[in-house]
């Protein structure tokens, strides 16, 4: 695949200087690239084989970088010791938006022990392949990522308390070729960069709101996908600082406007065959299903059943901030209610696709996710829902938004922590220390957003109060 690497060929280029740099990274909860910058001869000659080090901190730290007490992975007490990061050189690709870049993903492992730190979010997803492997199943994944487009550079946003930013559109655009046009400057840019980073690019297109953009890569296992998710994210950030520009992917950056998803979907595959369309279980995968009188294999229904019981549990792996609960409005695209249906954005779950693109896609998800989180909670349910055939409620027809009996997502993260806390299929499935990790993580994000005072609060109680 263009862009994609092996150690021979980074040795070639590293030695006509090619390439000079080599990124050692890792994602921490929030999703963002951790890591260090290695010359790239002591990658090749030693870090490639060897891995590197970071300080356990990084796992237990907010937004702010600030080490948060109460975490047992790693604390004061313990005194913040090291984790060894190891690359995993199947990731290990050019970043064609730095000059003479390359950059490898690396799993997280325990210093003393070598072995996976059940905490870090690659891990999570990996054990549930495990899982998915253990039942004889690949599971093939794409991302849908939205983000916002702004003329302003990181620094002048920031000075401007990010208020009053101009975007890169003026009109809503969605699908609209010419003001679409007009972002090419930083749009065209992030899909040739990734095309040419391992990451194939399929399209881009306007979206609902001011400078609100979509770009989507071809789908792909699903580790791999969450890597590229990854990956994508980082770069359009770095793309938008060398131009003077800035990108959001905040699931609700105003409150006038549309917010930001990151739709995920889902296909679980056996001996080269989407077994969501049918399996040596199913006829053979000669029964069809009919879009306006749904009849799914059995395997699929699970799936999606399984996947719907366990939303709400999941949630903040699906919604991770404060923020992200702002995005679901009814009538705004994204999801509110919990409800499948054949091809309908008004749906949490739309079904799409036919044969081997047969498809299952989640709209709750917003672009402030963390995509190994997100692709782990969303496996872990639907692979319970094969284990105890969960069926899945009636197929929905017509507007969810009006549906008032269905059930509704979170409206905050404290209402989803509660139910994620609460939840034993949860705790079961990532295990008790994994499960208290992240209670404790979402907790602390919802207290912090407690402690600020916020604009909205002094123009409404200064001087009225």
């Amino acid at each position: 695949m263009r862009g994609m690497l092996d150690l021979d060929t980074l040795r070639a280029l590293v030695q006509t200087e090619q390439i000079e740099t080599v990124i050692v990274a890792f994602t921490d909860h929030i999703g963002r690239l951790m890591g260090k910058r290695f010359d790239a001869h002591h990658f090749v000659d030693e870090v490639s084989s060897h891995g590197t080090h970071g300080c356990n901190y990084l796992l237990t730290v907010d937004m702010e970088m600030t080490p948060v007490p109460g975490y047992t992975f790693a604390n004061w007490h313990l005194g913040y010791g090291d984790f060894h990061t190891m690359p995993d050189l199947s990731t290990l690709r050019m970043a064609s938006w730095l000059d003479k870049t390359a950059l490898v993903l690396c799993d997280i492992e325990d210093e003393q022990a070598q072995v996976l730190v059940s905490v870090a979010p690659r891990t999570i997803l990996k054990r549930q392949l495990e899982r998915a492997s253990a039942l004889g199943f690949e599971v093939k994944a794409a991302s849908e990522l939205e983000y916002y487009i702004y003329e302003d550079s990181y620094r002048a946003a920031n000075a401007k308390g990010y208020d009053k930013l101009v975007p890169a559109g003026w009109y809503l655009e969605d699908y609209h070729i010419l003001q679409g046009t007009r972002e090419e400057k930083f749009t065209g840019l992030a899909r040739h960069h990734l095309a040419r980073s391992g990451i194939p690019v399929e399209n881009s297109k306007g979206e609902f709101g001011l400078g609100q953009h979509e770009l989507n890569v071809r789908y792909a296992d699903v580790l791999s996908m969450a890597d590229r998710h990854t990956i994508f994210k980082h770069a359009l950030k770095e793309i938008a600082e060398h131009i003077g520009a800035s990108v959001t992917f905040m699931a609700k950056p105003f409150s006038a406007q549309a917010g930001s998803s990151a739709h995920i979907h889902l296909s679980l595959w056996q001996d080269g065959m989407n077994a969501f369309w049918g399996s040596k279980g199913d006829n053979g995968g000669n029964k069809p299903p009919d879009p306006s009188s749904p009849s799914y294999p059995d395997l699929f229904r699970y799936f999606l059943g399984g996947w719907l019981a366990h939303a709400r549990e999941f949630m903040p792996f699906y919604a991770p901030t404060v923020n992200s609960y702002k995005r679901f409005e009814d009538g705004s695209w994204a999801p509110t209610r919990i409800a499948w249906s054949s091809d309908n954005r008004t749906a949490g779950y739309r079904i799409v696709g036919h044969a081997s693109s047969l498809r299952i896609e989640s709209r709750i998800p917003g672009a402030d996710c963390n995509p190994y989180l997100a692709y782990a909670a969303a496996l872990a349910s639907g692979l319970d829902g094969i284990e105890h055939h969960i069926e899945p409620p009636p197929i929905f027809a017509g507007d969810v938004y009006a549906a008032q009996n269905l059930p509704r997502v979170p409206y905050t993260l404290q209402e989803a922590t509660d139910v994620f806390e609460q939840s034993d299929f949860v705790k079961q499935t990532l295990g008790a220390d994994v499960h208290a990790h992240y209670t404790h993580y979402f907790r602390v994000e919802h207290r912090t957003f407690d402690m600020a005072v916020t604009d909205w609060e002094r123009k409404r109680y200064f001087e009225r109060i």
